[in-house]
């Protein structure tokens, strides 16, 4: 994998697949809770990501079975796509604490912001 960031929809349908296998309607959903109902994945947009990720190595069919006369598939990270997501965590913890820390909220008490006009300005 590379080192490059997550796009917010990998990301998100990662961790809605890191607590349990998810179908694609479950995932559509689960993403949807997940961001706050933010981000509503189309079924196109869901399915070829699915397809890049089980490319990638990331994810896997868990199961396959007919419902209704259709074909359903269920998704489950691989151990790749548990390690992707926990260096992705890691990445946005640590750009948030920096994020915190320019602000002065990493210090005990603060809420104090930077006054305009700083460097730069």
């Amino acid at each position: 994998m590379t080192e490059r960031s997550l796009q917010e929809p990998t990301l998100l349908l990662l961790t809605a697949l890191a607590d349990a296998p998810r179908h694609g309607y479950a995932l559509i959903e689960e993403v949807a809770a997940i961001s706050g109902g933010r981000v509503r994945l189309r079924a196109g947009t869901l399915y070829g990501a699915l397809d890049r990720l089980l490319g990638q190595g990331v994810v896997r069919v868990e199961r396959e079975e007919i419902v209704e006369g259709r074909l359903r598939r269920t998704y489950a990270l691989t151990d790749a796509g548990y390690e992707l997501l926990a260096a992705e965590a890691d990445r946005l913890r640590a750009t948030a604490h920096e994020a915190e820390r320019r602000i002065g909220l990493a210090r005990p008490g603060a809420v104090a912001r930077p006054t305009q006009g700083g460097a730069g300005a």
